[in-house]
């Protein structure tokens, strides 16, 4: 489903979300989805559609200038998340839970910090804070991203072909997710998404006001073999949560980064009980 936004200066352009194979109903209780660096809604299949199925208004983004939606891809977490309290507006939300993985967590934090009780629970999937990127693959993104995708796709991944994975036993995981990275990459001929988004992910310094700020529960599903968001690196947001009195749940999944493909079951069960189904 695609909604008609307007971004800074003026110009319409159109966002688009995945709904699970269910149609739009503001009216529901309403669970964004936010994908990270160099992916799209499709890293959700699972999750999505199980959700949307089960009562919830489904909404798994691609980010502006990311897939199947226009505009200019976001610099910043900053950025990202004005577009996420946007969608909100057009679509009629006036409450949602959001659930991001990766750079997505980070956007998702910013916009429940800034958004208050507007936000009913918050999903951090694959988080760290500070999400620092090596130099080295920053600039790899930038001047060899063919080489900075398999060097990602190696370092997300537990196992090569995770038995069952959201797409059925014995998926090919690094090459289903080389594949999307690659097509990702190629749907912004504009602008160069891989470097973008590390940069913006990088740059990101209000974790710890934000975890402070937000006013619902929170959920930090991380990965038990995370190699790019190891689980120690969201100690801080943890630790933050629990001094400033916040709901909080930990669950660690098997496998590595990508939760939702590697650990799909496990993913969607944590996200499940956070939600109260």
């Amino acid at each position: 489903m695609k909604f008609t936004l307007k971004n800074p200066a003026g110009q319409h352009y159109e966002a688009y979300a995945y709904t699970g194979g269910k149609a739009f109903d503001a009216a529901k209780p309403t669970l964004v989805f936010i994908h990270g660096v160099l992916n799209d809604h499709s890293v959700w299949i699972l999750q999505s559609r199980y959700l949307a199925h089960h009562g919830f208004n489904v909404m798994a983004i691609d980010l502006p200038g990311h897939g199947r939606s226009g505009g200019d891809a976001p610099a910043s977490v900053e950025e990202a998340a004005q577009f996420i309290e946007a969608l909100l507006d057009a679509a009629g939300v006036q409450q949602a839970a959001l659930v991001g993985h990766s750079w997505g967590s980070l956007i998702a934090l910013e916009t429940a910090a800034r958004l208050k009780e507007r936000i009913t629970h918050l999903g951090l999937v694959g988080t760290a804070f500070p999400m620092k990127v090596s130099p080295a693959l920053i600039e790899a993104s930038l001047n060899e991203p063919m080489k900075a995708l398999q060097m990602v796709n190696v370092f997300s991944r537990a196992t090569l072909a995770a038995p069952p994975s959201a797409l059925g036993p014995g998926t090919w995981v690094y090459g289903a997710s080389m594949a999307l990275g690659r097509r990702v990459l190629a749907s912004n001929p504009k602008v160069n998404l891989f470097h973008r988004g590390f940069v913006a992910c990088d740059s990101y310094t209000n974790g710890l006001a934000a975890i402070a700020a937000i006013t619902c529960p929170v959920l930090f599903l991380l990965g038990e073999s995370d190699q790019m968001t190891p689980p120690r690196a969201a100690k801080g947001l943890i630790d933050q949560a629990q001094a400033s009195g916040k709901t909080l749940q930990v669950v660690q999944v098997p496998m590595g980064h990508h939760q939702m493909s590697e650990s799909p079951e496990e993913t969607l069960h944590a996200l499940k009980s956070f939600l109260g189904l």
